[in-house]
């Protein structure tokens, strides 16, 4: 090698020594590889600036180089040993299996009738990103917005909420997930067990699960959660909250009824229990009238109550509220401050000003109407394509159908199969905290183009249904 060498081949000749010697060994020294590969000091030292920069080499002033020890260097990648991670990290592990998709992000071209979000023509695009744009220039947009949200946004909730909710009873948060977390974390302690409908939406398990806390399921008829069978699991498992969702349930679709919202009030305060009321589609409605919010009519405080703009609007309005009363609102503030003091103020005035202005409520009622049509679409398609699925309700809001499949189909089969022909649909069994008594899919009907895309998608599910066919014992 002459002195006109460049440091990148002196560097390429160093990993090759590198990969004959063992992590803790001392490389010769600059003045011996000066000599050994005829170059200048200058290139010398960039060649081992660029290794220790790779994680190659440790050097040490007054000492040398040395090979490090946490490197392997067969492929040159410098991959760092993480293994003692294990160790530290204990078994505090976060149970993702129940919403990440096992199948993987879908291929282009996928009919998308798997998602929880409307598609983007159903969206306010237009008064999104002109609130956004507004908030962006006011002269305090980036200013610390208070802890608890702005007092503006906390009124609208409340008066979207109803009763004699005040701004003081709510808490606003970073969408419904966040809601959630703070509420699972803040109402029960680790290893408490926690009621939960079956079938219920799987981000709420996983956010349960992540606090430390045991789903117990209860089960759902179609009017909704049995207040039978949730007093003994109150009275079996000592329970101190109970999670549901009384309006247009995900994934079933379900309404409580006025009788039972009454007996799960009186269920849940004779056990001393906290009620997390999930208002996830209180603007999901299709067209019909939706029900008061358990928790306008509650008040002793047994009644926590999360809601968020979210599933309406867009999916990065990240921005919902809890609502409640008494010291475990205090709790709730506590836990939101530590997690991230505050909601960022643009987003906050943007969800403002476009649940303040009257197409707030036009867009509601066309979103309605435009999920009425695309579920009676989507029904009578399912119906045609798949011969023995059973739709056990229509819906009268949400986003979603709940079809249970024939004996003999594995619902995680027909979903894979499904994907490989191009739609991509949720396999029931992710809704369910334990065994699924039966084989269903949630096939949703608001996140596809049109209704043409959703009668394609439904015949491509029935060609997968075929493929599949009922496994006979």
């Amino acid at each position: 090698m002459n002195d006109s060498s460049t440091s990148g081949e002196l560097a390429d000749s160093l990993r090759a020594l590198l990969a004959r010697l063992s992590p803790g060994d001392r490389l010769p020294s600059s003045r011996e590889l000066t000599k050994e590969y005829r170059v200048g000091p200058a290139t010398v030292a960039r060649a081992i600036a660029a290794l220790a920069a790779e994680g190659a080499v440790v050097t040490r002033p007054g000492s040398g180089t040395y090979v490090a020890r946490r490197t392997r260097l067969d492929d040159g990648a410098g991959t760092a040993d993480t293994s003692w991670q294990t160790v530290a990290l204990t078994d505090r592990a976060v149970d993702t299996h129940l919403i990440a998709d096992p199948l993987g992000p879908p291929p282009a071209g996928t009919i998308t009738m798997d998602s929880g979000y409307v598609h983007r023509s159903l969206q306010p695009t237009r008064a999104l990103s002109a609130a956004m744009a507004r908030a962006a220039r006011r002269p305090d947009a980036w200013d610390r917005a208070p802890a608890g949200g702005l007092t503006a946004l906390r009124t609208v909730f409340a008066r979207i909420v109803g009763g004699s909710t005040a701004p003081e009873d709510v808490l606003v948060t970073a969408g419904g997930q966040s809601a959630l977390s703070i509420a699972f974390r803040a109402i029960a302690a680790p290893g408490s067990p926690v009621l939960v409908e079956s079938p219920t939406y799987p981000r709420a398990l996983a956010a349960a699960r992540a606090a430390g806390l045991r789903p117990v399921p209860v089960p759902l008829d179609a009017d909704g959660l049995r207040p039978d069978m949730l007093a003994d699991a109150f009275a079996m498992t000592g329970a101190r909250l109970l999670y549901c969702q009384p309006a247009f349930q995900n994934p079933t679709g379900t309404v409580l009824t006025p009788e039972r919202r009454r007996q799960i009030l009186d269920v849940a305060r004779a056990s001393g229990a906290f009620v997390l009321e999930d208002d996830f589609a209180r603007h999901l409605g299709h067209g019909g009238a939706v029900p008061r919010p358990l928790v306008a009519d509650d008040r002793d405080g047994t009644v926590v109550h999360v809601t968020s703009l979210t599933k309406p609007a867009a999916p990065s309005l990240r921005i919902g509220a809890l609502v409640a009363r008494g010291p475990v609102m205090e709790r709730m503030r506590a836990v939101r401050l530590v997690d991230d003091f505050f909601v960022t103020r643009p987003l906050q005035e943007a969800a403002l000003e476009v649940l303040s202005s009257p197409s707030w409520d036009r867009h509601v009622r066309s979103l309605g109407t435009a999920l009425r049509e695309r579920c009676g679409v989507l029904a009578a398609a399912v119906t045609q394509e798949i011969p023995g699925a059973t739709l056990g309700m229509l819906p009268t809001g949400g986003l979603h159908l709940w079809v249970r499949l024939p004996p003999g189909v594995d619902d995680t089969v027909l979903t894979a199969a499904a994907r490989q022909r191009g739609v991509a649909v949720s396999a029931g069994s992710r809704y369910f905290a334990t065994e699924p008594p039966a084989a269903h899919l949630r096939i949703g009907f608001a996140a596809t183009a049109d209704h043409a895309e959703l009668i394609e998608g439904a015949r491509r599910l029935g060609a997968a249904f075929v493929e599949v066919g009922p496994r006979r014992g």
